[in-house]
């Protein structure tokens, strides 16, 4: 029986094609019925890029245009990516298919089966038939060393990615001498360069960023709103039934009425942001609770990653809106500065396999991880997840860079998969990954890879553990976050300083410390763990001049405390590795 997804996409579909279900084999490797020449414009729509804002759907005929779509279980299976994150790229794909085809757009939906699990395989033989395919510069490494090959053959014809608000020379022309990339120095050519609450070639408000006063903690009032819950559509639900069915061994709950699957539902959740959200994020941008989740933040970041919304228009509405400047500017940091960013770097640098290409004296390049991580999965689990026997070619051997400046190899403990801590800002932050794939992002700076890095957990594990768990992250975008800004694992080359802190910041910014059993203020072990990794790291440190005060009070600690932080962090960095749970 065909299922429900193919029964709705035939019936509108311009070009009539049969279709296959997971495990069924069609006349072309397993992806589908052939397609003979058509007059049509072919264009491969990745995962990532499920949009008509942009490329030639943007602008030309439908009737003009056919589209292919390809789901890619090899793809699903290369990591324990969570369920929510596997239904929001399969149902976003599938509305999208159909959304496109009820506007005349002929579609091929394909299903990789071919034994090397290659996105490439398919449109290789979709373009012995209808010539060569078109596609925007994919945004994800892994997929353009996959199509590289037809690049070269002609097979497939790339055009920029419209989606970017900037250039890679924008990134090249603030490099400062050492090599080193600043965003603020990046954020404000930008800012010059567009215009962007700009007045008379000055920052509205006299400033480019209002990042100081928007810090407030939060308690308890305004109340946050509540995130809208969404209809679950029949395509929906069966793409929730295939995850159960075909991907039950990856993590994390399934929570379909969370899930914006369609183009009126991301519309939906923008409305809902720019009215309930937008006007207090600037203010509590920096806080956290565990009463409320995602406090004022807008939760568009995965909608804005596959762009169903895209940045162009989030910004032009942002500007449109009657906001309080600090919220405004917040706002519009986030997405045309550190966003833009991050993709610059990660671009850059190769996903970091060059540390510091434009430095005088460059780093030599980090090691490479064998094979893709599964971010401290088996540890926890006990088994391990590669289990399928289907392998992507592309990129086989290359599982991420691996650079640790402070040389930190620990594994990520269960803690990060949900066993109990006995910490409770990291428990209530690690609920929140596995019920919903997200956290917003202080919590993930602050308390999960602030945590990882006192405790000297590998980051490139703990980048694979991000990569997973977040339904927003992708290899450019959790990088550069993680590696960088998280663990400080390639030094300074685009943060000033590595990003720790004791207890008493998550105290001020959060209400974790007081459903907590240890004492903020007396025996939690954080303060201990932030103190013994100063004196563990000090020599890397110490001529860093922004970590010139909490280096030179560590040093004026007694050597007693010294010896006491070095055993809490040993006692701590055990009892975790093992599963088990801190006391008092």
């Amino acid at each position: 029986m065909a299922s429900i997804f193919k029964q709705q996409l035939n019936k509108v579909n311009p070009l009539k094609l049969g279709m296959f279900s997971y495990g069924e084999k069609g006349n072309t490797g397993g992806t589908g019925s052939r397609v003979s020449k058509d007059k049509r414009r072919w264009l491969y729509m990745p995962y990532d890029q499920v949009t008509d804002k942009l490329g030639p759907l943007s602008r030309e005929k439908p009737e003009s245009l056919g589209i292919i779509l390809i789901e890619n279980p090899a793809k699903a299976a290369r990591r324990p990516y969570h369920k929510q994150k596997l239904a929001l790229i399969l149902a976003n794909l599938r509305h999208f298919a159909i959304e496109q085809a009820e506007r005349g757009v002929a579609v091929r939906h394909e299903v990789v089966t071919n034994a090397n699990g290659l996105y490439s395989s398919v449109l290789e033989e979709l373009a012995k038939e209808i010539g060569p395919i078109e596609v925007m510069e994919p945004a994800e490494r892994e997929l353009r060393i996959d199509l590289q090959p037809l690049l070269q053959s002609g097979a497939l014809i790339q055009t920029a990615h419209e989606g970017w608000l900037t250039k890679l020379s924008d990134l090249e022309a603030i490099v400062d001498k050492n090599g080193s990339y600043r965003m603020d120095a990046f954020y404000r050519r930008v800012r010059q360069n567009t215009g962007i609450l700009m007045e008379d070639g000055k920052p509205r408000g006299g400033k480019y960023s209002f990042d100081s006063e928007n810090r407030l903690p939060w308690k308890g009032e305004p109340l946050p709103p509540q995130m809208p819950r969404f209809s679950v559509s029949d395509i929906t639900e069966e793409v929730g039934q295939l995850i159960n069915k075909h991907m039950a061994n990856h993590p994390g709950q399934l929570d379909l009425e969370n899930l914006p699957a369609t183009q009126a539902d991301c519309e939906r959740l923008w409305r809902w942001a720019t009215e309930n959200c937008l006007p207090l994020f600037g203010p509590f941008e920096d806080a956290m609770s565990s009463e409320n989740r995602g406090m004022f933040h807008s939760r568009i970041s995965a909608t804005l990653n596959i762009h169903r919304l895209t940045p162009k228009q989030i910004v032009q509405d942002v500007l449109s809106l009657d906001l309080p400047l600090p919220s405004q500017e917040g706002f519009i940091r986030q997405v045309l500065g550190w966003r833009e960013f991050v993709h610059k770097i990660h671009l850059a640098t190769d996903g970091f396999r060059t540390i510091s290409p434009k430095s005088p004296t460059p780093t030599a390049p980090p090691p490479i991880a064998p094979q893709p991580g599964d971010g401290g999965y088996k540890l926890w689990s006990g088994k391990s997840f590669r289990q399928s026997t289907v392998e992507i070619d592309a990129g086989k051997g290359d599982g991420g860079a691996c650079p640790s400046y402070f040389g930190s190899c620990n594994s990520l403990p269960p803690a990060f998969w949900g066993a109990a801590s006995g910490l409770n800002c990291l428990d209530t932050v690690v609920q929140s990954v596995w019920d919903e794939a997200y956290s917003h992002h202080i919590t993930r700076l602050m308390v999960l890879s602030n945590l990882a890095t006192l405790l000297d957990i590998s980051p490139r594990e703990l980048t694979d553990w991000f990569w997973v768990a977040y339904f927003d992250a992708f290899d450019w975008v959790v990088e550069p976050n993680v590696l960088a800004m998280g663990t400080y694992s390639v030094g300074g080359l685009m943060t000033t300083k590595p990003y720790i802190s004791g207890a008493a910041y998550i105290n001020k910014m959060s209400d974790y410390c007081k459903g907590c059993q240890f004492d903020p203020a007396k025996n939690c072990p954080i303060t201990r763990l932030y103190w013994a990794f100063l004196e563990r790291h000090k020599d890397k440190l110490e001529g860093n001049l922004r970590m010139a005060m909490p280096i030179n009070s560590a040093k004026k600690r007694a050597d007693s405390l010294k010896e006491e932080d070095r055993a809490i962090y040993e006692k701590t960095i055990k009892t975790l590795l093992a599963g088990d749970k801190l006391q008092k």
